[in-house]
């Protein structure tokens, strides 16, 4: 089975926003199996978005559109749609409602045009809404289908989960269980990743099933996805384990984690099953590290707080640390003792380094220094050289620090 992607709206043509769904829709796709060939951007014109949908359907089972269903003007899709079946638009009162009913329970006025969202293809089958004012479309065109769903992302992954994957994959007669698993890596870049996992790799390409894919995304580190088809759920938990055993045998020491894990979750989780708690202090990171924290549920039971020790005078009269370069294994010692100390922590932990645009105490830009501090007393550091701009060199700081707190943790027993 094969399904195109059209994307609607001029603000994609003009570069105001980035077409990030068309990429989603077809990593999502892929990871079912099905083909996508084609993918197009169209403006708000209405011969145009025409064109671009028959052009799409030219060679495809399926197209799958995003954007053009809101309220206004040149919001054209259901339009095209009508079009292309050779049916009227017909008002829906069940959607009208619900639309009403949004808009009073946010206590907040609606205008008239919102109701130019319950216009419907005559054939065409709901995907109601659930998460705004805009439900999608199922659009039969002879043999074919046509999905239509909102451009605000997050509708359209709902929808895309909830109603058009599981369609075209009972339409293609495939398996109906799709499962996906996403280890969490740090430590190599991802052509070297891809390396590492070369055997693998060739070997689905020949079974096909399941499909690993990489995506590289800064400092939430580099994630390998696994995703299968199966009949039943019980055989999709049991190839992913399967093939999750061999991805780990080649990459057990970069896996931080599974799916939602973050290497700050790992981290605090770590810290709890022995009891400790954490005090930080940052220079190069300027409060990143605490704010990556402190997102996650439970982080008051371990994370004392951080220092944001920025000028070298704070390092000096608040941490403790001797005065002279603050670029150094040593500093960063120092300041992670220091905040073992002034916040009263079981572990103490510290970044500096240089962030640019020059170098600092004769450390080149992306230097990194990481200091630990443990309850008994034992200290560690760690220097690397990290490389991107400057906000680039800081993300990469965060998840580059905390994994190396990580790896000290899991050599300490509970």
């Amino acid at each position: 089975m094969k399904c195109n992607v059209v994307a609607v709206g001029t603000e994609l043509l003009l570069g105001q926003i980035v077409d990030t769904n068309s990429s989603y829709i077809g990593e999502q796709l892929a990871a079912v199996g099905i083909g996508s060939h084609l993918q197009l951007k169209v403006g708000d014109n209405l011969a145009r978005v025409v064109a671009a949908i028959r052009l799409a359907l030219e060679d495809a089972d399926a197209v799958i559109i995003c954007g053009g269903l809101g309220p206004t003007h040149d919001d054209l899709t259901r339009d095209a749609l009508a079009e292309i079946m050779g049916v009227p638009l017909e008002h829906n009162e069940h959607i009208a409602q619900l639309i009403t009913n949004l808009f009073a329970t946010r206590n907040r006025y609606m205008a008239p045009n919102n109701l130019n969202q319950a216009q419907v293809p005559r054939g065409a089958t709901i995907i109601e809404q659930t998460r705004g004012t805009a439900p999608g479309l199922m659009c039969p065109v002879g043999n074919k289908v046509v999905y239509a769903m909102p451009g605000v992302p997050h509708e359209m992954y709902d929808m895309m989960a909830r109603a058009v994957l599981p369609d075209l994959l009972q339409r293609s007669g495939e398996a109906s269980v799709i499962k996906s698993l996403v280890l969490r890596t740090w430590g190599e870049s991802e052509s070297a990743l891809n390396e590492r996992l070369d055997p693998i790799i060739d070997e689905l390409e020949i079974l096909g099933n399941p499909t690993l894919a990489f995506l590289a995304s800064g400092w939430e580190g580099i994630k390998v996805r696994l995703t299968v088809k199966a009949a039943t759920d019980a055989e999709a938990d049991a190839l992913l384990s399967t093939w999750e055993t061999k991805v780990r045998a080649l990459t057990e020491d970069l896996v931080f984690g599974t799916n939602t894990d973050t290497m700050e979750s790992v981290v605090l989780n770590l810290l709890e099953q022995r009891g400790w708690t954490l005090g930080l202090a940052e220079s190069v990171t300027g409060g990143l590290v605490g704010g990556r924290i402190t997102s996650m549920p439970g982080a008051s039971r371990t994370f004392r707080g951080g220092i944001i020790s920025y000028a070298s005078d704070v390092k000096f009269d608040v941490l403790g640390v001797d005065r002279g370069p603050v670029v150094s294994e040593q500093a960063a010692i120092q300041m992670a003792v220091g905040a073992q100390r002034v916040l009263n922590a079981s572990v103490g932990f510290s970044l500096t380094g240089v962030a640019g645009p020059d170098e600092q105490d004769g450390q080149p830009v992306g230097t990194l220094c990481v200091g630990v501090a443990f309850p008994d007393g034992r200290t560690f550091s760690s220097i690397s050289h990290l490389p991107g701009q400057r906000d680039q060199m800081r993300q990469f700081s965060v998840i580059n620090a905390l994994s190396f707190l990580r790896k000290l943790l899991l050599a300490e027993p509970r």
